[in-house]
């Protein structure tokens, strides 16, 4: 099985480094450099098995992909963050509208932004989306060039430290903010194959739980395959990211399409899709 991962999901990044992960399911683990690529690396092949945020899969539903969700994490509210400098006059969200945000567009920031400002009677075309890509976001941030920023571990836990930026939202007011992990109905996966890969997955996220350094010094060594994380970030600060988000992992059930659901229609409102997505749990997650 070829396993993509990706810098951000920590979950498979680890998979990748961890002692006998998915062996019975001979894995191939292939490098990429973000979750929005999941679907075109699914579409062609390359890849048979993805982990992302709740943002790309509907994504690739948009595309007409067919998504087929295998697993979802707990829920991950320390990890996600709207930034303004410490000098900002921006108090709150309200106080975005017309501002320039920075963002990995397309990914849950998409959703952070959107739920936050509906929250404040606003919407994403009241705001200027940024494009943060490869760039220094928290760089853009300080100099003036954007006016928020969207963070996600590890820079995240970074930010916090610093008093030169003040975060005015967090993920868990407003998203639930889960790791998904999926694939497309074309791709033919097999009902034993998916329980396979829920039980490795639970497997792994309960010993990186019990053992939260040793998790830390992988991550902090680097994959030298490609997903090693650019910030630098050294153990004990890998070791507070893995300490502050919950690895448990779940089978798809009616709780988590209702809120894959309820993002695609939050999205639909908004503008960021221009056609209704309806979600149905297939017959071999149910």
């Amino acid at each position: 099985m070829r396993i993509g991962v990706h810098p951000n999901n920590l979950h498979l990044r680890l998979a990748r480094l961890w002692p006998g992960a998915f062996a019975d399911l001979q894995p191939i683990f292939v490098s990429y450099a973000e979750g929005r690529d999941t679907a075109a690396l699914l579409e062609s092949g390359e890849i048979d098995l993805g982990g992302t945020g709740s943002t790309p899969p509907l994504e690739a539903d948009m595309r007409g992909l067919g998504v087929e969700y295998i697993a979802a994490s707990a829920p991950r509210p320390a990890n996600g963050a709207i930034f303004v400098r410490s000098g900002s006059p921006i108090g709150s969200v309200a106080e975005l509208k017309g501002r320039r945000i920075s963002l990995i567009d397309g990914s849950f920031h998409t959703y952070l932004l959107a739920r936050s400002l509906e929250g404040e009677g606003l919407s994403l075309p009241d705001v200027e989306r940024i494009e943060s890509g490869a760039r220094d976001a928290l760089a853009d941030l300080l100099e003036g060039r954007v006016d928020a920023w969207v963070a996600m571990s590890p820079r995240l836990e970074k930010a916090l430290e610093r008093d030169d930026v003040r975060p005015i939202v967090r993920c868990g007011a407003a998203i639930p903010n889960r790791s998904l992990f999926w694939t497309l109905q074309r791709n033919g996966l097999s009902a034993a194959e998916t329980r396979a890969i829920v039980s490795e997955l639970s497997r792994i996220g309960t010993e990186i739980a019990a053992d939260p350094r040793t998790a830390a010094k992988l991550l902090a060594s680097g994959d030298r395959g490609g997903s090693g994380d650019r910030g630098g970030t050294d153990i004990d600060a890998w070791e507070k990211v893995v300490r502050s988000r919950d690895f448990t992992v779940f089978p798809i059930d009616d709780e988590i399409i209702a809120e894959q659901q309820e993002e695609a229609d939050t999205l639909l409102r908004h503008g960021h899709f221009d056609k209704p997505i309806v979600l149905e749990r297939s017959e071999m997650t149910k």
